[in-house]
């Protein structure tokens, strides 16, 4: 739209709602390792379905309180993040929980593209982005109610054999102390924001660009209207839907094969995966101009690299952090990929380009190759993340044998005890043997309840840019 700077088309909502988003995780996380987290999860769904709902109605001349609306959805959606992730990792172990993360997180992508699809349709066809809105409640609803119903509370640590033997709580201070020590973590952290800082850019700007790229060819004409044309926002959505699916899957085969060859597997894909997602994304910027079938192919092949990560990033953690710590883990790994990555990613590539357009005489052309000189920072921050994952990989099998040993010390405690009471441990061993096969349904019902829950999430954040 004219008069429209590219950085002020950064909406203020979707800042508020990843912001908000951002700081309540590391509460969930603290409250995810020492209550239970099936009550926090289910509370969480309710309060930020019955919000979203709410905010669907509310008018132009009270878009203060839409903006709190979108901070309230935030707090309520972080419960899920800090803590579904840990129920997964303490209800399987090894090959068997990178597969049912990557079932887990292939929801991403499936709701980040149904997402740009069903919002951008429903903000064409109605007329009234709000729409969007009251859709995802329903859907929240569900996802609650099917986790109320389905999925177990596991004791912290019953994957790795440490169920029940873990009694004792540490401090907050000294969870963070040792995470900070936690080099692993620390890498992949940052690795992980790198991803973010590009998945956020990209979902904010590569429709644009593209639409530019068109007006550039004379494909087509500039919108000058309020609502304009949805089709590369829903290619674009489409893309991400099959890229995510694809680079899930793909990443979780390679990784298990590759632990076959050497125990720096999970680190040294992701590395390999950012590293060559940077140079398909470099690309897209210089076919653009000329095809944008060759950048819409371009995109595929670096998304579905770069998405590639996604599962493997959450194995690591799980395989380098002590079970009552890795709600407080996985909340502060995400609380770091926003702040340093899309919290601001899409407001600094628009600061960017209008910094650039200020250059020279506003055009066409210059409007398109503005946009498209400051999306090249994302490619250099994804490098950027690579490197971090060469850095993890560096450290992964000394902490993650650190994590094995305060088990082992769990482990040793508990069968002395068993020693003394006159205990069978063979008995014993049977019985969590049957026990584990009687809740393996439960165990499955429990992933796909969650993974809708993560779907919605991802709708509904994909949803944000177009407001």
């Amino acid at each position: 739209m004219r008069g429209v700077t590219d950085s002020s088309c950064c909406s203020l909502a979707c800042s508020v709602f990843i912001c908000s988003f951002m700081v309540a995780a590391p509460i969930f996380g603290y409250l995810g390792d020492r209550f239970n987290r099936k009550v926090i999860l289910s509370c969480g769904i309710f309060f930020w379905s019955i919000v979203t709902l709410s905010s669907s109605f509310i008018s132009k001349e009270y878009y203060w309180l839409f903006v709190l609306s979108r901070g309230l959805v935030g707090i309520g959606e972080s419960s899920y993040s800090s803590i579904s992730p840990t129920i997964i990792g303490d209800l399987f172990t090894n090959n068997s929980r990178t597969m049912m993360l990557s079932v887990f997180y292939l929801a991403i992508p499936l709701g980040s593209g149904l997402g740009y699809i069903l919002g951008s349709s429903a903000k064409e066809a109605a007329g009234d982005w709000h729409w969007a809105l009251r859709v995802s409640p329903v859907l929240g609803i569900t996802a609650g109610t099917l986790i109320l119903l389905f999925v177990p509370e596991p004791k912290r640590g019953s994957a790795d054999q440490m169920g029940g033997r873990i009694k004792t709580r540490t401090s907050w201070f000294c969870d963070m102390k040792a995470l900070a020590k936690n080099r692993s973590y620390v890498f992949s952290s940052f690795a992980s924001a790198a991803v973010s800082f590009a998945t956020g850019a990209f979902g904010m700007w590569i429709p644009l660009y593209l639409a530019r790229a068109q007006v550039v060819q004379k494909t087509a004409e500039p919108c000058t209207q309020e609502i304009c044309s949805s089709t590369d926002s829903i290619i674009f959505g489409v893309i991400t839907c099959v890229t995510g699916l694809l680079g899930v899957v793909i990443g979780a085969a390679t990784t298990r094969l590759c632990r076959q060859k050497t125990e720096r597997a999970d680190p040294l894909v992701c590395a390999v995966s950012m590293l060559g997602s940077a140079i398909f994304i470099c690309l897209i910027f210089v076919v653009a101009k000329k095809s944008i079938v060759g950048a819409y192919v371009c995109i595929f092949i670096g998304e579905t690299l770069l998405f590639l990560n996604w599962a493997i990033t959450a194995d690591i953690l799980m395989f380098v952090v002590i079970p009552t710590r890795r709600a407080t883990a996985v909340a502060f790994q995400s609380f770091t990929s926003h702040l340093l990555g899309d919290a601001g990613s899409p407001y600094l590539i628009g600061l960017i380009s209008d910094a650039l357009q200020q250059s020279y005489a506003t055009s066409a052309l210059w409007r398109f190759l503005s946009l498209g000189y400051a999306l090249m920072l994302c490619p250099f921050i994804i490098v950027l993340g690579g490197m971090f994952f060469l850095a993890t990989a560096l450290f992964f099998l000394d902490d993650r044998e650190k994590a094995e040993k305060q088990g082992v010390t769990h482990v040793k405690g508990e069968l002395h005890s068993d020693a003394n009471s006159g205990a069978n441990p063979v008995r014993h061993r049977a019985n969590r043997k049957s026990q584990s096969a009687k809740s393996a349904q439960e165990l499955t019902q429990a992933v796909l309840a969650i993974n809708l829950l993560v779907c919605l999430h991802r709708l509904l954040l994909a949803t944000a840019p177009l407001i």
